[in-house]
């Protein structure tokens, strides 16, 4: 299903010791990439939650990108495992409900990799065009069920999270 015209929204959580650097080096190295993806910064790739890419997916994104530090170099010892076996249950359970798998992709990228990082971006802007549009809430719109389950689920963790004060 390729469409030329269409240009993909791709939500991407880098690393802030790694990737996130990666992605401002290649800014200020003026490494051009496609400009499809929207950063958010986490701390740690292992603080990626996969109902943050559901949720991602569920508001209109295409394609979502987790990118971290090379194993082994995590800053908080051993966090991008965790991000590697929820990375492997996440496409599991998207492939189960019909999603493609290439519209999610871990990446490494440590601060000096630039081009690395660059050329990941632009890899994933390819495959998810290749794939075309998600349109995943253009699907929920006829009654609204499962977008309403999807939430309830999304707020019931994040309640769960909170310290108490």
């Amino acid at each position: 299903m390729s469409n030329d015209n269409f240009e993909p929204k791709i939500v991407g959580f880098l690393c802030n010791w790694c990737s996130y650097r990666a992605a401002d080096l290649a800014g200020s190295a003026r490494i051009k990439y496609a400009p499809n993806v929207r950063i958010i910064r986490v701390m740690c790739s292992g603080r990626v939650d996969p109902t943050f890419v559901m949720k991602a997916l569920a508001q209109g994104a295409d394609g979502v990108m987790i990118a971290g530090c090379h194993p082994g170099e995590c800053h908080y010892i051993e966090q991008n495992y965790k991000a590697m076996r929820r990375y492997a249950m996440l496409k599991q359970t998207l492939t189960a409900m019909g999603v493609e798998p290439d519209r999610v992709q871990l990446v490494w990228a440590s601060a000096a990799e630039g081009q690395r990082l660059a050329e990941c971006i632009d890899k994933l802007v390819n495959d998810v065009k290749r794939l075309g549009p998600l349109r995943w809430p253009a699907n929920w719109a006829e009654n609204g069920e499962r977008q309403h389950a999807l939430e309830a689920i999304v707020k019931e963790h994040e309640e769960a999270m909170e310290v108490p004060a």
